[in-house]
Protein backbone atom coordinates (compact mmCIF):
# COMPACT_ATOMS: atom_id res chain seq x y z
CA UNK A 1 0.00 0.00 0.00
CA UNK A 2 1.49 3.29 -1.06
CA UNK A 3 2.40 5.59 1.67
CA UNK A 4 0.57 9.31 -0.17
CA UNK A 5 -2.96 9.26 -1.40
CA UNK A 6 -3.87 8.11 -5.40
CA UNK A 7 -2.45 10.86 -6.92
CA UNK A 8 -1.45 11.64 -10.47
CA UNK A 9 -1.52 14.04 -13.27
CA UNK A 10 -3.86 12.84 -15.75
CA UNK A 11 -6.56 15.14 -14.88
CA UNK A 12 -4.71 18.29 -14.00
CA UNK A 13 -7.46 20.68 -15.56
CA UNK A 14 -10.42 18.47 -13.54
CA UNK A 15 -8.32 18.60 -10.29
CA UNK A 16 -7.93 21.82 -10.75
CA UNK A 17 -11.23 23.52 -11.62
CA UNK A 18 -12.08 20.78 -8.66
CA UNK A 19 -9.61 22.47 -6.45
CA UNK A 20 -10.77 25.54 -6.72
CA UNK A 21 -14.48 25.31 -6.34
CA UNK A 22 -14.18 23.83 -3.37
CA UNK A 23 -11.73 26.33 -1.91
CA UNK A 24 -14.51 29.03 -3.08
CA UNK A 25 -16.79 26.74 -0.74
CA UNK A 26 -14.19 26.40 2.03
CA UNK A 27 -13.71 29.78 2.66
CA UNK A 28 -16.81 31.48 4.08
CA UNK A 29 -17.38 28.23 6.13
CA UNK A 30 -13.66 28.18 7.29
CA UNK A 31 -14.52 31.94 8.74
CA UNK A 32 -17.80 30.56 10.16
CA UNK A 33 -16.77 27.76 12.01
CA UNK A 34 -13.64 29.34 13.35
CA UNK A 35 -15.84 32.34 15.14
CA UNK A 36 -18.71 29.71 16.49
CA UNK A 37 -16.04 27.58 17.93
CA UNK A 38 -14.70 30.71 20.10
CA UNK A 39 -11.07 30.00 18.59
CA UNK A 40 -11.67 32.43 15.72
CA UNK A 41 -12.06 33.08 12.06
CA UNK A 42 -7.84 32.15 11.29
CA UNK A 43 -8.23 28.98 13.39
CA UNK A 44 -10.80 28.07 11.27
CA UNK A 45 -8.82 29.14 8.35
CA UNK A 46 -5.61 27.13 9.60
CA UNK A 47 -7.66 24.15 10.31
CA UNK A 48 -9.15 24.15 6.70
CA UNK A 49 -5.76 24.67 5.24
CA UNK A 50 -3.78 22.16 7.40
CA UNK A 51 -6.27 19.24 7.62
CA UNK A 52 -7.53 19.42 4.05
CA UNK A 53 -3.77 19.39 2.81
CA UNK A 54 -2.72 16.27 4.89
CA UNK A 55 -5.76 14.53 4.67
CA UNK A 56 -5.51 14.71 1.26
CA UNK A 57 -1.87 13.80 0.70
CA UNK A 58 -2.18 10.54 3.19
CA UNK A 59 -5.84 9.76 3.12
CA UNK A 60 -7.59 6.74 1.48
CA UNK A 61 -10.63 8.54 -0.43
CA UNK A 62 -8.96 10.64 -3.51
CA UNK A 63 -11.58 12.82 -4.16
CA UNK A 64 -13.11 13.47 -0.52
CA UNK A 65 -12.37 17.39 0.72
CA UNK A 66 -11.63 17.43 4.53
CA UNK A 67 -11.98 20.73 6.53
CA UNK A 68 -13.87 21.95 9.68
CA UNK A 69 -17.23 20.88 9.50
CA UNK A 70 -20.19 21.72 11.56
CA UNK A 71 -20.57 18.15 13.58
CA UNK A 72 -16.95 18.35 14.69
CA UNK A 73 -17.25 22.55 15.07
CA UNK A 74 -20.27 21.41 17.82
CA UNK A 75 -17.87 19.29 19.57
CA UNK A 76 -15.05 21.58 19.70
CA UNK A 77 -17.29 24.42 20.44
CA UNK A 78 -17.95 22.43 23.97
CA UNK A 79 -14.11 21.77 24.52
CA UNK A 80 -13.32 25.14 24.58
CA UNK A 81 -15.80 26.09 26.51
CA UNK A 82 -15.52 23.17 29.56
CA UNK A 83 -11.52 23.84 29.62
CA UNK A 84 -11.97 28.22 29.47
CA UNK A 85 -14.31 27.39 32.58
CA UNK A 86 -11.75 25.10 34.46
CA UNK A 87 -8.62 26.83 33.51
CA UNK A 88 -9.06 30.50 31.57
CA UNK A 89 -5.57 30.96 31.06
CA UNK A 90 -4.26 27.38 29.59
CA UNK A 91 -7.96 26.49 28.49
CA UNK A 92 -7.28 27.44 24.83
CA UNK A 93 -3.88 25.85 24.93
CA UNK A 94 -5.71 22.63 26.33
CA UNK A 95 -8.19 23.02 23.58
CA UNK A 96 -5.64 22.47 20.93
CA UNK A 97 -4.56 19.83 23.21
CA UNK A 98 -7.55 18.07 22.80
CA UNK A 99 -7.69 18.27 18.68
CA UNK A 100 -3.61 16.73 18.53
CA UNK A 101 -5.04 14.03 20.44
CA UNK A 102 -8.20 13.65 18.23
CA UNK A 103 -5.54 12.73 15.92
CA UNK A 104 -3.96 10.63 17.29
CA UNK A 105 -6.66 8.32 18.36
CA UNK A 106 -7.40 8.19 14.68
CA UNK A 107 -4.36 7.35 13.20
CA UNK A 108 -4.45 4.59 15.80
CA UNK A 109 -7.59 3.85 15.04
CA UNK A 110 -6.56 3.56 11.29
CA UNK A 111 -3.03 1.45 12.76
CA UNK A 112 -5.85 -0.93 14.03
CA UNK A 113 -7.38 -1.21 10.91
CA UNK A 114 -11.14 -0.09 13.04
CA UNK A 115 -12.12 1.73 9.88
CA UNK A 116 -14.74 -1.12 8.56
CA UNK A 117 -16.34 -0.89 12.31
CA UNK A 118 -16.99 3.23 12.83
CA UNK A 119 -19.61 3.26 10.65
CA UNK A 120 -21.64 0.00 11.29
CA UNK A 121 -24.16 1.63 13.66
CA UNK A 122 -28.18 1.84 12.75
CA UNK A 123 -28.83 4.36 10.57
CA UNK A 124 -31.61 5.69 13.21
CA UNK A 125 -28.70 6.33 15.70
CA UNK A 126 -26.84 8.36 12.57
CA UNK A 127 -29.85 10.34 12.11
CA UNK A 128 -30.91 10.92 15.53
CA UNK A 129 -27.15 12.25 16.00
CA UNK A 130 -26.66 14.33 13.16
CA UNK A 131 -30.03 15.95 13.62
CA UNK A 132 -29.36 16.96 17.00
CA UNK A 133 -25.88 18.44 15.84
CA UNK A 134 -27.92 20.36 13.01
CA UNK A 135 -30.11 21.71 16.42
CA UNK A 136 -27.32 22.57 18.24
CA UNK A 137 -25.36 24.21 15.56
CA UNK A 138 -28.30 26.40 15.06
CA UNK A 139 -29.05 26.86 18.76
CA UNK A 140 -25.37 28.10 19.23
CA UNK A 141 -26.01 31.12 16.61
CA UNK A 142 -29.10 32.61 18.08
CA UNK A 143 -27.08 34.77 20.40
CA UNK A 144 -25.19 36.10 16.56
CA UNK A 145 -28.41 36.74 14.71
CA UNK A 146 -29.83 38.98 17.28
CA UNK A 147 -26.75 40.92 17.75
CA UNK A 148 -25.01 39.28 20.72
CA UNK A 149 -21.94 37.17 21.69
CA UNK A 150 -23.05 33.25 22.21
CA UNK A 151 -23.91 33.06 25.83
CA UNK A 152 -21.68 30.79 27.94
CA UNK A 153 -22.86 27.83 29.16
CA UNK A 154 -23.63 26.10 25.98
CA UNK A 155 -26.92 25.74 24.34
CA UNK A 156 -29.14 25.60 27.98
CA UNK A 157 -27.76 29.08 29.01
CA UNK A 158 -28.73 30.18 25.33
CA UNK A 159 -31.75 29.47 25.49
CA UNK A 160 -32.36 30.42 29.35
CA UNK A 161 -31.07 33.95 27.76
CA UNK A 162 -32.97 34.20 24.58
CA UNK A 163 -36.10 36.57 26.19
CA UNK A 164 -32.99 39.14 26.97
CA UNK A 165 -31.85 38.39 24.11
CA UNK A 166 -34.86 39.12 21.75
CA UNK A 167 -36.04 42.19 23.65
CA UNK A 168 -32.36 44.03 23.05
CA UNK A 169 -32.12 42.91 19.69
CA UNK A 170 -29.81 44.59 17.57
CA UNK A 171 -32.18 45.71 14.49
CA UNK A 172 -29.02 46.77 12.09
CA UNK A 173 -27.60 43.24 12.79
CA UNK A 174 -31.06 41.01 12.90
CA UNK A 175 -31.68 42.76 9.28
CA UNK A 176 -28.50 41.84 8.03
CA UNK A 177 -28.72 38.29 9.51
CA UNK A 178 -32.14 38.35 7.80
CA UNK A 179 -30.97 38.97 4.42
CA UNK A 180 -28.28 36.67 4.22
CA UNK A 181 -30.66 33.73 5.47
CA UNK A 182 -32.86 34.72 2.83
CA UNK A 183 -30.21 34.63 -0.03
CA UNK A 184 -28.70 31.02 1.67
CA UNK A 185 -32.50 29.55 1.61
CA UNK A 186 -34.71 31.14 -1.52
CA UNK A 187 -31.60 31.51 -4.30
CA UNK A 188 -32.53 29.40 -7.06
CA UNK A 189 -30.51 26.05 -7.43
CA UNK A 190 -29.75 27.76 -10.86
CA UNK A 191 -27.93 30.45 -9.57
CA UNK A 192 -25.84 28.17 -6.96
CA UNK A 193 -23.71 26.28 -10.18
CA UNK A 194 -22.51 29.90 -10.51
CA UNK A 195 -21.76 31.38 -7.29
CA UNK A 196 -21.84 29.82 -4.38
CA UNK A 197 -24.65 31.02 -1.89
CA UNK A 198 -22.51 31.19 1.05
CA UNK A 199 -19.39 33.46 -1.02
CA UNK A 200 -22.31 35.34 -2.16
CA UNK A 201 -23.49 36.11 0.89
CA UNK A 202 -19.97 36.60 2.45
CA UNK A 203 -19.00 39.28 -0.11
CA UNK A 204 -22.85 40.95 -0.54
CA UNK A 205 -23.52 41.26 3.35
CA UNK A 206 -19.94 42.90 3.95
CA UNK A 207 -20.69 45.44 1.21
CA UNK A 208 -24.35 46.50 2.54
CA UNK A 209 -22.78 46.92 5.86
CA UNK A 210 -19.71 48.88 4.39
CA UNK A 211 -22.19 50.75 2.15
CA UNK A 212 -25.58 51.47 3.75
CA UNK A 213 -24.27 51.10 8.09
CA UNK A 214 -20.32 52.23 7.82
CA UNK A 215 -20.67 54.22 11.47
CA UNK A 216 -23.13 51.69 13.18
CA UNK A 217 -21.12 50.08 15.21
CA UNK A 218 -21.72 46.40 14.11
CA UNK A 219 -19.53 43.67 15.47
CA UNK A 220 -17.23 42.42 13.11
CA UNK A 221 -14.31 39.68 12.68
CA UNK A 222 -11.86 41.60 12.89
CA UNK A 223 -8.15 41.82 10.90
CA UNK A 224 -6.71 37.98 11.00
CA UNK A 225 -3.09 37.27 11.05
CA UNK A 226 -1.20 36.97 7.78
CA UNK A 227 1.87 35.12 9.09
CA UNK A 228 1.76 31.47 9.06
CA UNK A 229 1.21 29.97 12.60
CA UNK A 230 3.09 29.32 15.01
CA UNK A 231 3.40 25.92 17.00
CA UNK A 232 1.10 25.02 19.95
CA UNK A 233 2.88 22.83 22.58
CA UNK A 234 0.95 20.04 24.10
CA UNK A 235 -0.44 22.01 26.77
CA UNK A 236 -1.76 19.62 30.31
CA UNK A 237 -2.90 20.34 33.50
CA UNK A 238 -3.12 17.25 35.75
CA UNK A 239 -6.52 17.97 36.97
CA UNK A 240 -7.74 18.00 33.33
CA UNK A 241 -6.01 14.98 31.89
CA UNK A 242 -8.67 13.23 32.34
CA UNK A 243 -11.32 15.48 30.59
CA UNK A 244 -8.85 15.83 27.82
CA UNK A 245 -8.89 12.28 26.96
CA UNK A 246 -12.22 11.58 26.50
CA UNK A 247 -12.28 14.64 24.93
CA UNK A 248 -9.96 13.86 22.56
CA UNK A 249 -11.89 10.00 22.36
CA UNK A 250 -15.12 12.26 21.68
CA UNK A 251 -13.70 14.46 19.19
CA UNK A 252 -11.68 11.60 17.37
CA UNK A 253 -14.49 9.29 16.80
CA UNK A 254 -16.92 12.03 15.53
CA UNK A 255 -14.28 12.95 12.78
CA UNK A 256 -14.06 9.43 12.11
CA UNK A 257 -17.75 8.50 11.43
CA UNK A 258 -18.13 12.09 9.75
CA UNK A 259 -15.30 11.61 7.12
CA UNK A 260 -16.36 7.53 6.18
CA UNK A 261 -20.18 8.37 6.30
CA UNK A 262 -18.73 11.41 3.18
CA UNK A 263 -16.36 9.04 1.92
CA UNK A 264 -19.18 6.53 1.44
CA UNK A 265 -21.00 9.08 -0.42
CA UNK A 266 -17.76 9.77 -3.02
CA UNK A 267 -17.73 6.54 -3.65
CA UNK A 268 -21.37 6.60 -4.46
CA UNK A 269 -20.89 9.15 -7.48
CA UNK A 270 -17.64 8.38 -7.92
CA UNK A 271 -18.13 4.12 -8.57
CA UNK A 272 -15.02 3.96 -6.44
CA UNK A 273 -14.27 1.98 -3.15
CA UNK A 274 -12.21 3.63 -0.61
CA UNK A 275 -9.68 2.43 1.81
CA UNK A 276 -11.36 3.04 5.36
CA UNK A 277 -8.65 2.99 7.45
CA UNK A 278 -5.65 4.66 5.44
CA UNK A 279 -8.24 7.51 5.54
CA UNK A 280 -8.67 7.54 9.02
CA UNK A 281 -4.84 7.74 9.14
CA UNK A 282 -4.81 10.88 6.97
CA UNK A 283 -6.84 12.78 8.80
CA UNK A 284 -5.17 11.87 11.89
CA UNK A 285 -2.38 13.27 10.63
CA UNK A 286 -4.09 16.13 9.30
CA UNK A 287 -5.63 16.63 12.98
CA UNK A 288 -2.40 16.45 14.62
CA UNK A 289 -0.67 18.98 12.66
CA UNK A 290 -3.82 21.66 13.33
CA UNK A 291 -3.47 21.09 16.70
CA UNK A 292 0.40 21.63 17.16
CA UNK A 293 -0.70 25.19 14.66
CA UNK A 294 -3.33 26.32 16.12
CA UNK A 295 -6.20 25.11 13.38
CA UNK A 296 -9.27 24.00 14.14
CA UNK A 297 -10.55 19.89 14.04
CA UNK A 298 -11.77 19.44 10.95
CA UNK A 299 -12.92 15.61 8.40
CA UNK A 300 -14.34 15.14 5.46
CA UNK A 301 -16.95 17.32 4.24
CA UNK A 302 -19.49 16.44 2.08
CA UNK A 303 -20.45 19.47 0.12
CA UNK A 304 -16.81 20.18 -0.74
CA UNK A 305 -16.40 16.33 -1.80
CA UNK A 306 -19.50 17.09 -3.52
CA UNK A 307 -18.48 19.91 -5.47
CA UNK A 308 -14.77 18.78 -5.60
CA UNK A 309 -16.34 15.57 -7.83
CA UNK A 310 -18.93 17.78 -9.90
CA UNK A 311 -16.01 20.24 -10.69
CA UNK A 312 -14.07 17.45 -12.17
CA UNK A 313 -11.89 16.79 -9.01
CA UNK A 314 -10.66 13.12 -9.20
CA UNK A 315 -7.71 12.28 -7.83
CA UNK A 316 -5.95 13.95 -4.55
CA UNK A 317 -4.57 16.67 -6.29
CA UNK A 318 -8.05 18.42 -6.44
CA UNK A 319 -7.71 18.61 -2.38
CA UNK A 320 -4.10 19.72 -2.46
CA UNK A 321 -4.77 22.74 -4.97
CA UNK A 322 -7.68 23.50 -2.94
CA UNK A 323 -5.67 23.61 0.46
CA UNK A 324 -2.76 25.91 -1.67
CA UNK A 325 -5.76 28.51 -2.77
CA UNK A 326 -6.47 29.00 0.98
CA UNK A 327 -3.41 29.16 2.08
CA UNK A 328 -3.26 32.11 -0.19
CA UNK A 329 -5.53 34.15 1.89
CA UNK A 330 -3.93 33.09 4.88
CA UNK A 331 -0.85 34.32 3.72
CA UNK A 332 -2.12 37.51 1.44
CA UNK A 333 -5.61 38.05 1.55
CA UNK A 334 -6.54 37.99 5.31
CA UNK A 335 -6.64 42.20 5.31
CA UNK A 336 -9.41 41.88 3.31
CA UNK A 337 -11.84 39.83 5.41
CA UNK A 338 -11.97 42.24 8.75
CA UNK A 339 -15.35 44.21 7.89
CA UNK A 340 -16.84 40.92 7.53
CA UNK A 341 -19.93 41.41 9.88
CA UNK A 342 -20.41 38.26 12.56
CA UNK A 343 -23.81 38.16 12.35
CA UNK A 344 -22.74 37.22 8.51
CA UNK A 345 -21.16 34.03 9.80
CA UNK A 346 -23.99 33.06 12.10
CA UNK A 347 -26.08 32.79 9.27
CA UNK A 348 -24.25 30.72 6.77
CA UNK A 349 -23.58 28.91 10.31
CA UNK A 350 -26.96 28.18 10.70
CA UNK A 351 -27.63 26.76 6.63
CA UNK A 352 -24.77 24.14 7.51
CA UNK A 353 -27.20 23.04 10.50
CA UNK A 354 -30.17 23.56 9.05
CA UNK A 355 -28.45 21.53 5.98
CA UNK A 356 -27.08 18.56 8.53
CA UNK A 357 -30.45 17.79 9.49
CA UNK A 358 -31.71 14.43 8.51
CA UNK A 359 -34.77 15.84 6.82
CA UNK A 360 -35.03 12.79 4.40
CA UNK A 361 -35.69 10.48 7.32
CA UNK A 362 -37.25 12.84 9.90
CA UNK A 363 -40.16 12.88 7.31
CA UNK A 364 -40.63 9.44 7.25
CA UNK A 365 -39.21 8.23 10.65
CA UNK A 366 -42.63 7.90 11.90
CA UNK A 367 -43.96 4.86 9.14
CA UNK A 368 -41.27 2.76 9.82
CA UNK A 369 -41.59 1.45 13.62
CA UNK A 370 -41.87 3.66 16.68
CA UNK A 371 -39.33 1.71 18.04
CA UNK A 372 -37.07 3.11 15.04
CA UNK A 373 -38.35 6.26 15.63
CA UNK A 374 -37.68 6.52 19.37
CA UNK A 375 -34.08 5.38 19.09
CA UNK A 376 -33.85 8.51 16.78
CA UNK A 377 -35.53 11.17 18.94
CA UNK A 378 -33.92 9.66 22.18
CA UNK A 379 -30.55 10.11 20.62
CA UNK A 380 -31.56 14.04 18.89
CA UNK A 381 -32.37 14.87 22.63
CA UNK A 382 -29.65 13.06 24.26
CA UNK A 383 -27.12 15.30 21.69
CA UNK A 384 -28.36 18.56 22.10
CA UNK A 385 -29.09 18.50 26.28
CA UNK A 386 -26.90 15.90 27.37
CA UNK A 387 -23.55 14.91 25.43
CA UNK A 388 -22.40 13.69 22.21
CA UNK A 389 -20.67 10.62 23.37
CA UNK A 390 -23.96 9.69 26.37
CA UNK A 391 -26.06 9.94 23.10
CA UNK A 392 -24.80 7.53 20.38
CA UNK A 393 -23.78 4.96 23.37
CA UNK A 394 -27.33 4.92 24.38
CA UNK A 395 -28.45 4.78 21.27
CA UNK A 396 -26.57 2.45 19.93
CA UNK A 397 -26.35 -0.09 23.00
CA UNK A 398 -30.55 0.35 23.26
CA UNK A 399 -30.40 -0.39 19.41
CA UNK A 400 -28.27 -3.78 19.43
CA UNK A 401 -30.64 -5.24 22.23
CA UNK A 402 -33.94 -4.81 20.23
CA UNK A 403 -31.94 -6.05 17.45
CA UNK A 404 -30.85 -9.48 19.08
CA UNK A 405 -34.12 -9.73 20.91
CA UNK A 406 -35.91 -9.93 17.05
CA UNK A 407 -33.01 -12.23 15.93
CA UNK A 408 -32.99 -14.76 18.48
CA UNK A 409 -36.95 -14.95 18.56
CA UNK A 410 -35.89 -15.13 14.45
CA UNK A 411 -33.59 -18.62 15.40
CA UNK A 412 -31.78 -17.54 11.56
CA UNK A 413 -28.09 -16.41 10.65
CA UNK A 414 -27.35 -13.39 8.45
CA UNK A 415 -25.72 -15.29 5.50
CA UNK A 416 -23.71 -13.33 3.15
CA UNK A 417 -24.91 -11.85 -0.41
CA UNK A 418 -23.33 -13.78 -2.63
CA UNK A 419 -23.92 -13.96 -6.70
CA UNK A 420 -26.54 -16.28 -8.14
CA UNK A 421 -24.19 -18.22 -9.76
CA UNK A 422 -22.23 -19.30 -6.55
CA UNK A 423 -23.01 -22.02 -4.32
CA UNK A 424 -26.95 -21.37 -3.96
CA UNK A 425 -29.02 -23.97 -5.30
CA UNK A 426 -30.49 -23.52 -8.21
CA UNK A 427 -33.39 -25.99 -10.34
CA UNK A 428 -32.22 -27.08 -13.55
CA UNK A 429 -34.92 -24.45 -14.99
CA UNK A 430 -33.10 -21.37 -13.20
CA UNK A 431 -29.52 -22.96 -14.31
CA UNK A 432 -30.77 -22.94 -18.20
CA UNK A 433 -32.49 -19.36 -17.77
CA UNK A 434 -28.93 -18.06 -16.16
CA UNK A 435 -27.27 -19.85 -19.09
CA UNK A 436 -29.17 -18.11 -21.81
CA UNK A 437 -28.64 -14.83 -20.54
CA UNK A 438 -24.99 -15.15 -20.95
CA UNK A 439 -24.01 -13.18 -17.74
CA UNK A 440 -26.23 -10.32 -18.61
CA UNK A 441 -28.43 -10.63 -15.26
CA UNK A 442 -27.11 -10.59 -11.90
CA UNK A 443 -29.17 -11.60 -8.97
CA UNK A 444 -28.37 -10.36 -5.41
CA UNK A 445 -29.81 -13.29 -2.94
CA UNK A 446 -30.56 -12.20 0.37
CA UNK A 447 -30.93 -15.02 3.08
CA UNK A 448 -31.86 -14.03 7.21
CA UNK A 449 -32.63 -11.13 8.98
CA UNK A 450 -31.04 -8.31 7.36
CA UNK A 451 -29.74 -5.65 10.13
CA UNK A 452 -27.54 -2.34 10.15
CA UNK A 453 -24.43 -4.92 10.22
CA UNK A 454 -25.66 -6.07 6.73
CA UNK A 455 -25.88 -2.58 4.29
CA UNK A 456 -22.08 -2.70 4.29
CA UNK A 457 -22.19 -5.74 2.06
CA UNK A 458 -25.20 -4.90 0.41
CA UNK A 459 -23.68 -1.68 -1.19
CA UNK A 460 -19.75 -3.10 -1.59
CA UNK A 461 -22.09 -6.18 -3.89
CA UNK A 462 -23.14 -2.73 -5.88
CA UNK A 463 -19.56 -2.98 -7.54
CA UNK A 464 -20.37 -6.27 -9.55
CA UNK A 465 -23.02 -4.65 -11.52
CA UNK A 466 -21.16 -3.13 -14.17
CA UNK A 467 -21.08 -5.54 -17.11
CA UNK A 468 -25.06 -6.31 -16.12
CA UNK A 469 -28.26 -5.33 -17.77
CA UNK A 470 -30.65 -6.34 -14.94
CA UNK A 471 -30.82 -7.23 -11.44
CA UNK A 472 -32.99 -9.00 -9.94
CA UNK A 473 -32.81 -9.00 -5.85
CA UNK A 474 -34.37 -12.12 -4.51
CA UNK A 475 -35.99 -11.76 -0.69
CA UNK A 476 -37.27 -14.88 -0.81
CA UNK A 477 -35.39 -16.28 2.10
CA UNK A 478 -35.48 -12.61 4.41
CA UNK A 479 -37.63 -13.02 7.39
CA UNK A 480 -36.50 -9.57 8.73
CA UNK A 481 -35.44 -6.12 6.70
CA UNK A 482 -33.91 -3.74 9.10
CA UNK A 483 -34.26 0.15 8.41
CA UNK A 484 -30.56 0.69 7.57
CA UNK A 485 -30.52 -2.71 5.23
CA UNK A 486 -33.98 -1.30 3.79
CA UNK A 487 -32.16 1.83 2.82
CA UNK A 488 -29.29 0.03 1.04
CA UNK A 489 -31.51 -1.75 -0.68
CA UNK A 490 -33.27 1.45 -1.77
CA UNK A 491 -29.93 2.94 -3.05
CA UNK A 492 -29.00 -0.07 -4.88
CA UNK A 493 -32.42 -0.15 -7.02
CA UNK A 494 -31.73 3.60 -7.25
CA UNK A 495 -28.17 3.40 -8.90
CA UNK A 496 -29.17 0.13 -11.22
CA UNK A 497 -32.21 2.67 -12.23
CA UNK A 498 -29.30 5.72 -12.67
CA UNK A 499 -27.11 3.67 -14.96
CA UNK A 500 -30.38 2.37 -17.18
CA UNK A 501 -30.80 -1.27 -15.58
CA UNK A 502 -34.05 -2.66 -14.95
CA UNK A 503 -34.60 -4.42 -11.78
CA UNK A 504 -36.47 -6.67 -10.19
CA UNK A 505 -37.97 -7.69 -6.97
CA UNK A 506 -38.59 -11.35 -5.65
CA UNK A 507 -40.25 -13.03 -3.08
CA UNK A 508 -40.98 -9.74 -0.97
CA UNK A 509 -43.85 -10.23 1.20
CA UNK A 510 -45.30 -10.03 5.00
CA UNK A 511 -43.07 -7.07 7.01
CA UNK A 512 -40.05 -7.37 4.64
CA UNK A 513 -42.28 -5.63 1.73
CA UNK A 514 -44.02 -3.44 4.39
CA UNK A 515 -40.90 -2.09 5.36
CA UNK A 516 -39.59 -1.27 1.68
CA UNK A 517 -43.35 0.13 0.80
CA UNK A 518 -43.42 2.67 4.26
CA UNK A 519 -40.13 3.89 2.95
CA UNK A 520 -40.94 4.36 -0.10
CA UNK A 521 -38.37 2.08 -1.81
CA UNK A 522 -40.06 0.29 -4.58
CA UNK A 523 -41.41 3.89 -5.96
CA UNK A 524 -38.45 2.69 -9.07
CA UNK A 525 -39.93 -0.96 -9.45
CA UNK A 526 -42.67 -1.10 -11.45
CA UNK A 527 -45.85 -3.48 -9.83
CA UNK A 528 -45.04 -6.03 -13.12
CA UNK A 529 -41.01 -6.48 -12.14
CA UNK A 530 -42.14 -7.97 -8.39
CA UNK A 531 -42.67 -11.77 -8.65
CA UNK A 532 -42.90 -14.26 -5.93
CA UNK A 533 -39.71 -16.57 -7.81
CA UNK A 534 -36.62 -16.50 -9.08
CA UNK A 535 -37.72 -18.56 -12.05
CA UNK A 536 -40.56 -16.14 -12.82
CA UNK A 537 -38.26 -13.23 -12.79
CA UNK A 538 -35.68 -14.91 -15.25
CA UNK A 539 -37.96 -15.27 -17.84
CA UNK A 540 -39.34 -12.21 -17.70
CA UNK A 541 -35.55 -10.71 -17.74
CA UNK A 542 -35.13 -12.99 -20.83
CA UNK A 543 -37.70 -11.28 -22.26
CA UNK A 544 -36.70 -7.99 -21.60
CA UNK A 545 -33.18 -8.39 -23.20
CA UNK A 546 -34.84 -9.74 -26.29
CA UNK A 547 -36.74 -6.68 -26.28
CA UNK A 548 -33.20 -4.19 -25.50
CA UNK A 549 -31.91 -6.55 -28.52
CA UNK A 550 -34.28 -6.25 -31.05
CA UNK A 551 -34.45 -2.28 -30.34
CA UNK A 552 -38.20 -2.75 -29.27
CA UNK A 553 -37.35 -1.25 -25.80
CA UNK A 554 -34.24 1.23 -25.21
CA UNK A 555 -33.15 1.34 -21.29
CA UNK A 556 -33.81 5.33 -20.00
CA UNK A 557 -31.58 6.56 -16.89
CA UNK A 558 -33.18 7.64 -14.34
CA UNK A 559 -32.14 11.20 -12.47
CA UNK A 560 -29.46 10.40 -9.98
CA UNK A 561 -30.74 11.59 -6.20
CA UNK A 562 -29.34 14.59 -4.67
Amino acid sequence: MSITNHIHFHNVRGDIFGGVTAAVIALPLALAFGVASGAGAASGLYGAVIVGFFAALFGGTPTLISEPTGPVTVVFTAVIAQLMAADPENGMAMAFTVVMLAGAFQILFGFLKLGRYITIMPYTVISGFMSGIGILLIILQLGPLLGHATPKGGVINTLVSLPTMVSTFNPLEVALGVFALAVLFLMPKRSKRWVPPQLLVLVGGTLLALVLFPDAGLRLIGELPTALPSLRWPTIQPSQVQTILVNGLALGMLGCIDTLLTAMIADSITRTQHDSNKELMGQGIGNMVSGFLGGMPGAGATMGTVVNIQAGGKTALSGIVRAGILLVVVLWAAPLTKMIPLVVLAAIAVKVGFDILDWSFLKRAHRVSWKGTAIMYGVMFLTVFVDLIVAVGVGVFIANILTIDRLSKLQSDVKTITDFDDDLAMTPEEQELMDQAKGRILVFHLSGPMIFGVARAISHEQMAMANHDVLILDLQDVPHLGVTAALALESAIQNAQYAGRSVFLVGAQGKTLSRLQKLGALQAVPAAHRVDTRTEALKLSLALLGAIDRGEFVPTRTVMPS
